[in-house]
């Protein structure tokens, strides 16, 4: 069994199946996301690379399950080494007059609250030694984008505000701006734009992992 632990939020698709699939070589994976075939599609791969993964199809802003799973994680394991939070709710873009009250309570849902939830969760869980990422997403205008926008500015908002905090103590938190990726929340944000246009997931993921170094934490 690999040693190192990696929780990923979002990762039965884009960039956290990405994320989680680079990552399994050297951590052993525990995997959330509430679609269950992209986590099984997931698990294959890892398997295939030789490594374990744990699934948890879950939803994030269930309160109670992510409660649960974090003990879970500390009676069985007691401690991750990484964190990555690539869960996101993409609205369809209107204009904030016309926004629809439904999208935006689930953008705040998923993409703040959410949040907000987590990290008293997950924080005892990585220590002072362990690492946390973020993902930063500022290729988005204001026009029509108003309930993502505000909803994700918040979610990084509370990243910043927790990496100043722990700067000095741990664990040690990342705020990373990927590129544009032909992933499905770029398809809904850009439908126009061809994704061989756009950067590949995994190539990405790989980029990042490189770039913080998160093979050899």
């Amino acid at each position: 069994m690999t040693e190192k632990l990696a929780l990923i939020t979002g990762a039965s698709r884009g960039l956290g199946f990405a994320m989680a699939e680079a990552l399994s070589p050297a951590y052993q994976i525990i995997a959330v996301a509430k679609t269950t075939g992209g986590l099984e599609d997931l698990d294959d791969r890892i398997k295939a690379k030789g490594g374990q993964a744990t699934l948890a199809p879950m939803d994030i802003t269930n309160a109670d399950a992510m409660a649960h799973l974090c003990r879970s994680i500390f009676d069985r394991w007691g401690k991750i080494d990484l964190w990555v939070h690539t869960a996101v709710h993409t609205p369809p873009l209107t204009p904030v007059a016309s926004m629809d009250a439904r999208d935006w309570d689930k953008s705040l849902s998923v993409n703040a609250n959410a949040t907000a939830t987590l990290i008293p969760y997950v924080a005892p869980l990585l220590g002072d030694a362990g690492h946390a990422v973020f993902f930063e997403d500022v290729n988005v205008s204001d026009k029509f984008y108003g309930a993502y926008t505000a909803t994700k500015t918040a979610q990084i908002n509370l990243a910043r505000a927790w990496q100043s905090e722990t700067a000095t103590t741990g664990p040690h938190v990342h705020i990373v701006q990927p590129q544009q990726m032909g992933t499905a929340v770029q398809a809904r944000f850009h439908p126009g734009k061809p994704a061989t246009e756009m950067v590949a997931p995994s190539d990405e993921a790989a980029r990042i992992i490189a770039e913080l170094n998160l093979v050899s934490l």
